[in-house]
Order: structure tokens, then sequence, then C-alpha cells
């Protein structure tokens, strides 16, 4: 028997005609919105301003106040309120370039000299040498490798800089650590700005604003060295970016120059003067940020910081199975709320599961998820089915649960099988409670114009109606017509279950006769198996009487 389904285009006109509120309206969320998958929960969106942790000084504010006319030291004294400029009282640094290699390559341009851990010199001629913790190198014009002890400093040859993966002022000093290379550079604290500036900071900025970078990272690299340790500072973003050679520009270099060894003090101690790209529009205070209040650390206004790309951020859609797999929790969640702390940032997310709620701190969350700030604020797009999810008998309503909060412009959308989404109505902001009446399976999701929901599937089931149940027939009709499906009379079994005992298939008005012979006093039942667009769907059982 040939089975002749409903096409899926008449099954998307139905769809249209099942839900006249939809029809003709385009979908919100479209192009390059973001459309999270089918079952990935909540949608969080967060909005944000700012890049960085936001104390101290602002870079792109320090732009702007300087395009304003303020000078670097006014610059510094409102970012850092009550400290003063004084002289640094070091003038060399220990920069850390790598750590725990197998081997390094370290090479000059020229010929160049290296210290052993005796103290005894050797000449290395110009080009590279790749060597591991061994230290056997080829030195004084001998071919054969030489062993040397530890710890080994390179000098640069004249007018030949020292090279490890880049070029480096100063001598780099190489050591063997539980079986692995380190290597630091050891280098003038001015010639370390000289990489560090223009790696903070674009070289193309106000000239005061790059003064104002100058002092902040030399007083920060002096107030955070790691004086008993074997290096003062990292070269990466753990203490401050170091780019050496390469990166070094004109304006950079005079900006350092122009503010030799002045570093900022507060009340005869170098003061730590953390600096970020973007505030938002108003600086972090120490407090806030870590729990120890700095009296030249608290939060100002930034009313410059506005020319910043990353002023305002966002939108930044996040699935809540992203949030969960990124937090490392073990439920799902299902809301969010934030605690906002004295400048207005978020301290804490409190994450709704549905055993209890969880709380993370903003500084956590921001690393764990990749946001530029913790000064966010997050909306919610949330839509559930009923629970339990069975199929909704064709002519039947159905409602649907969710969350909207923090967010406008809300659209309920649909979408039938093989479809696309079509808009059916906005929707308001709060507790949702959505009653729809789907004439096919169909998906639904809540939208914006910049992000969607994950949707949730409704099943829909043929109804199944029985006009006549006799010994020898059984006949009735289905909605809506899905001519050719397949239907199967079931007798019901002792232990609740179902038997097939008789197929027959739909007509083209919708109506069926199937011939049988059936017990009288059997229960029985009319299934339909699943056709395109639809769940299987069944009758209510019926006793034969006669």
């Amino acid at each position: 028997m040939v089975r002749r389904f409903i096409p899926l285009v008449a099954l998307a006109a139905a769809f249209t005609a099942g839900s006249a509120a939809a029809a003709g309206r385009a979908p919100v969320c479209t192009g390059t919105c973001f459309s999270a998958p089918a079952g990935s929960g909540a949608l969080f969106v967060f909005t944000g301003h700012g890049w960085g942790h936001g104390v101290g000084m602002s870079q792109y504010g320090a732009y702007g106040y300087a395009q304003h006319g303020a000078t670097f030291d006014q610059i510094l004294s409102h970012y850092y309120p009550g400290t003063t400029l004084g002289p640094a009282p070091v003038s060399k640094i220990r920069v850390l370039l790598a750590d725990k290699r197998k081997t390094l390559k370290l090479s000059s341009m020229v010929p160049f000299t290296v210290r052993d851990g005796s103290g005894a010199r050797h000449s290395l001629a110009a080009g590279t040498l790749s060597f591991g913790p061994g230290l056997r190198l080829a030195v004084d014009g001998n071919q054969a490798p030489q062993k040397l002890s530890p710890p080994l400093t390179f000098l640069a040859g004249k007018g030949g800089p020292l090279t490890l993966t880049r070029p480096y002022r100063g001598q780099i000093q190489v050591d063997v650590v539980d079986g692995k290379l380190r290597a630091i550079d050891i280098v003038a604290l001015e010639q370390y700005l000289y990489g560090v500036v223009p790696s903070e900071m674009p070289s193309t900025w106000a000239p005061e604003a790059l003064k104002a970078q100058a002092v902040a990272a030399r007083s920060y690299a002096l107030a955070t060295r790691q004086v008993a340790a074997p290096f003062d500072v990292y070269s990466d973003t753990r203490s401050q970016m170091y780019l050496g050679i390469s990166a070094e520009s004109q304006a950079a270099t005079a900006a350092v120059d122009l503010t030799k060894r002045q570093v900022l003090f507060y009340g005869g101690t170098i003061a730590t003067t953390y600096f970020s790209s973007t505030s938002g529009g108003k600086t972090e205070s120490s407090f806030d940020w870590t729990g120890a209040a700095l009296p030249y650390l608290v939060s100002v206004p930034d009313p410059y910081d506005d020319i910043s790309p990353y002023h305002p951020w966002g939108p930044v859609p996040m699935t809540a199975r992203s949030v969960v797999k990124a937090l490392k929790l073990t439920g799902p969640v299902l809301d969010a709320t934030t605690v906002p702390n004295a400048a207005g940032r978020v301290a804490q997310l409190n994450l709704v599961t549905p055993l209890d709620a969880v709380p993370v701190a903003g500084t956590k969350l921001r690393a764990a998820l990749g946001l530029r700030s913790t000064w966010f604020s997050v909306g919610v797009l949330s839509l559930a089915a009923p629970s339990p999810n069975a199929p909704v008998t064709y002519g039947s309503p159905v409602t649907l649960g969710g969350t909207i909060r923090g967010l406008t412009g809300v659209t309920l959308e649909q979408r039938a099988p093989g479809g696309t989404w079509e808009a059916v109505a906005p929707v308001a902001p709060g507790a949702v409670k959505l009653t729809q009446k789907p004439a096919v399976t169909t998906d639904y999701r809540l939208a914006t114009a910049t992000a969607a929901a994950g949707s949730v599937r409704i099943r829909v089931a043929p109804l199944v109606t029985v006009t006549s149940l006799t010994t020898t027939q059984v006949t009735g009709s289905e909605q809506p017509v899905v001519m050719g499906a397949s239907v199967q009379i079931q007798q019901q079994n002792p232990d609740a279950t179902w038997t097939t005992i008789a197929t027959g298939s739909v007509n083209s008005d919708g109506t069926f006769a199937v011939p049988v012979t059936l017990s009288s006093g059997g229960t029985y039942r009319v299934s339909m198996a699943p056709a395109a667009g639809y769940a299987a769907g069944a009758s209510a059982p019926q006793i034969v009487v006669h």
C-alpha cells in the first residue's frame, strides 16, 4: 500500500492558517542575529561598559584628557588622587622571558659573549644557538660544544641586540631549574619601558597620554616587582606587556625619556598604579575589586572615556548550557540576577538552578565567560514547554511559560517543519505565559533583533475519532486530513500494552473504514502512525458491546 502523506508545502499553509496572528510577519531575528541551538535552555544577553578591571587609570580616558589639554601629571593626579611624583629608587629590572623550556634558541647578528656561572667569559660567533638544559655550546671558536656551568649570562655584541623569539635590550640570563630552561632579561628600567609603553598604548596617541602611561608603567613595575624571586616582573599581562625592541617607537621612547625615572608615591611608598583600557565612564575602586582599600585607587568619574569603542559593549548572548560549561557547574541554569557593588559593577551573579541559587563572583564570571568588564547587566530570554512535553492533540491549546527580563523588543516566533521562522506577536517583559494552538508540530522561540533563545518544540498529534466500533468494522476520521496515512486497530492486553490486529489508511476526506474481527467486551483503539509534521495519535479506548 502506498502512503500518500500531506506535502510539507501544504503543512506550512496549514501552519500559517492555524496562526492568523503570524500571517505576513517577518521574523525579528535575521542576518547576523545570534540564534541559540534548540534545547540550550535560557539565553543570557550581557551588555556593559568598559574593558578591563577598571581600577586606576583608564587608557582611553587618559587619551581623552590629553586631547582636552591636560598634562601628564594632571592626568595622573585625577586617576591616582593624593599621589606625588618622585625619583625611581632602582635603575635596572629583571624580566622573565621564558620558563620551563626544553630548548632555547638565542641569536645575534654580530659576535657576542657568554659569561658562565664561574665568571669566565667565552666568545660566540654571530648566528643562532640552540641548546637544552645540558648547556652545551660551541664557544671560543671551537667546533665541538662545551658544557658550561649555569647560570649563563649572554651579553650583546656591539650594534647587535640579543634575540629570543624577538630582539631585546640588555643581557639575557639563562638558568636550569628542575631540568628545564629559564631566561631572564636584565635590562635598564628606562630601556624596559621603551618596549612596554608602545605595547600597552598606541604610539599614535597624544604625547601627554603616552607620558602618563610611561609613569604609570614605571611605577607599576617597581611597586609589584618580586624582589625575593629570581626575576622582578613577567613579560606579559601577569605584569604588563613587554615586547622588546620590535615594539619600540619614536613617540613612546620620547615619552619615556621626558619622564625619566619619575614614579608615583603615596605616603613614601611607590603606588601600585593599576591601569586598564576603558573604564566605561567611571573607574572601579580597589576595595570593590579586591577588598583592599587604597586611598589613591578610589572610584572617580572618567568623562572622556567615551572615545573608546568599548565605552559601551554588547550585546553578548550566551546560552545557559555554555555558562554551565564555562563555570564547571553540574546542573542547568534557569535564571540569573546581579548584585552590584558601590561603583555599580557586578560584585556577584546569582545563578538560579532547579535546586538552589549558585553565587559567582563578578570577577570570576568575567574571566570564565570572557566578558570585557564586570560593569554589565544581564538580560534573560527563557521559554519552556509544559512538563511533560507530551504531544498536543490537533485543535487543542498549549501554554508556554518563560521569563523576559532586561530586554525589550521581544517577539514570539514560530517555525513549521521544513519552514522558516515567522513572527507571532510581541511579548512584554516579565513572567511569560503564552497560549498557542499549533496546527502542526511547531518550534517556538523568543527573539530580539540581535538574539534568539533556544527553541522548544510542541509536537502535534492528529485528532483521531472513532464513529463506529463493531465486531466486524471500525470507522472514524482524523483531523487534519493526512491522506494515505496508516491507521492501526489495536487491542489492549491484560498488561495494558497494545497489539495491532488490523491496519488501514486514511481516505482523501480524512475518514477511514477498516474491516476487523473484534471480540465483544474487548477494549480497542485506533492509532495513527507518525506522519510528516505530526506525532503519533490515537483515539480514546473503547469497548465493543455487540
